[in-house]
């Protein structure tokens, strides 16, 4: 098996075994000019740690860039990037003064949750839904983004070596949860064994009440089907309540609904602004710790 990711110009080639990585090496090169460059460690501003036993990427470069712009590189850290009373509206305040320095900060902080999902939903949930017209009420709370990625700029993104195929999936909402549109967020986090593999933040796209576990049960059972779980195994689904489309699911043992208090609903990260502890608390579900401690050389 293999797989290959281009971007422009460069390339990332990965294989089952070393054979097939320098067959296909060989193939390439022979077509192109191109050349072999080594073990992948840094790509499209993302810098890559590699080890037997697990990946770490981080975006620390290119962090220090998004604050260096903002004039913030020396700021004060905050503890989570934004509070738990964070409704902001359209018409929050007077317009802020620069808005193409607004969106520039806002479309580099959303690429900045590739490896930094613990801001998804501050960026995604709340600045960006300001691009359009961001005033000074809004610039405040993306400075804080900022802060809080100053004081956790060291921090990356773990994915473990792991043998465990079981896959699981945190779901819940905010209901009605925007001032303006009275739209719910929702969001989710998918684990294959202890990695997380995928995580969601989204606006409701109607004032419709759909039941939230609807949609991202439907999600599941796609991956399920492009080779995510095996096929035998049910797909865990942790919720708060039962919904009428998972039982269909249920009796055929393709789900299994899974109450999960408040208190271990590692959704929530997605879904609303939690307080410091909780926060904190839910940040190391996704594994995103400081980078991994270097032995000096002999």
């Amino acid at each position: 098996m293999a797989y290959l990711l281009l971007y422009v110009d460069d390339i990332i080639l990965a294989t089952s075994n070393d054979r097939l990585r320098t067959g296909i090496t060989s193939q390439l090169q022979i077509e192109f000019p191109m050349s072999d460059v080594g073990p992948l460690s840094y790509f499209f501003s993302i810098a890559m740690t590699l080890t037997l036993s697990y990946l770490f990427l981080s975006q620390q470069k290119y962090a220090q860039e998004i604050l260096e712009c903002a004039s913030m590189a020396s700021c004060k850290p905050a503890t989570t990037p934004v509070d738990t009373n964070s409704k902001l509206s359209v018409d929050s305040g007077p317009p802020f003064r620069d808005p193409t320095l607004y969106r520039s900060l806002a479309g580099a902080l959303q690429y900045l949750t590739f490896t930094k999902p613990d801001i998804a939903y501050a960026v995604l949930q709340v600045v960006c839904l300001f691009k359009h017209d961001p005033r000074e009420s809004h610039y405040d709370v993306l400075k804080r983004i900022l802060c809080y990625v100053h004081g956790t700029i060291d921090r990356g993104f773990y994915l473990y070596s792991s043998a465990s195929t079981r896959f699981i999936n945190y779901t819940n909402a905010n209901w009605g949860g925007c001032p303006d549109t009275r739209r719910s967020t929702f969001g989710y986090y998918c684990f294959l064994g202890d990695n997380l593999v995928f995580g969601s933040s989204k606006r409701q796209p109607t004032l419709y009440r759909v039941q939230k576990q609807n949609i991202e049960a439907s999600q599941m059972l796609s991956l399920r089907l492009i080779g995510f779980q095996p096929g035998s195994t049910p797909t865990h689904q942790t919720c708060g309540m039962d919904i009428h489309f998972v039982r269909e699911k249920v009796a055929l043992g393709e789900v299994r609904v899974l109450h999960v208090p408040s208190r271990y609903q590692f959704a929530d990260i997605f879904t609303k602004g939690l307080p410091r502890d909780l926060f904190l608390e839910f940040r190391s579900s996704p594994s995103i710790r400081p980078p991994p401690a270097m032995t000096a050389k002999v």
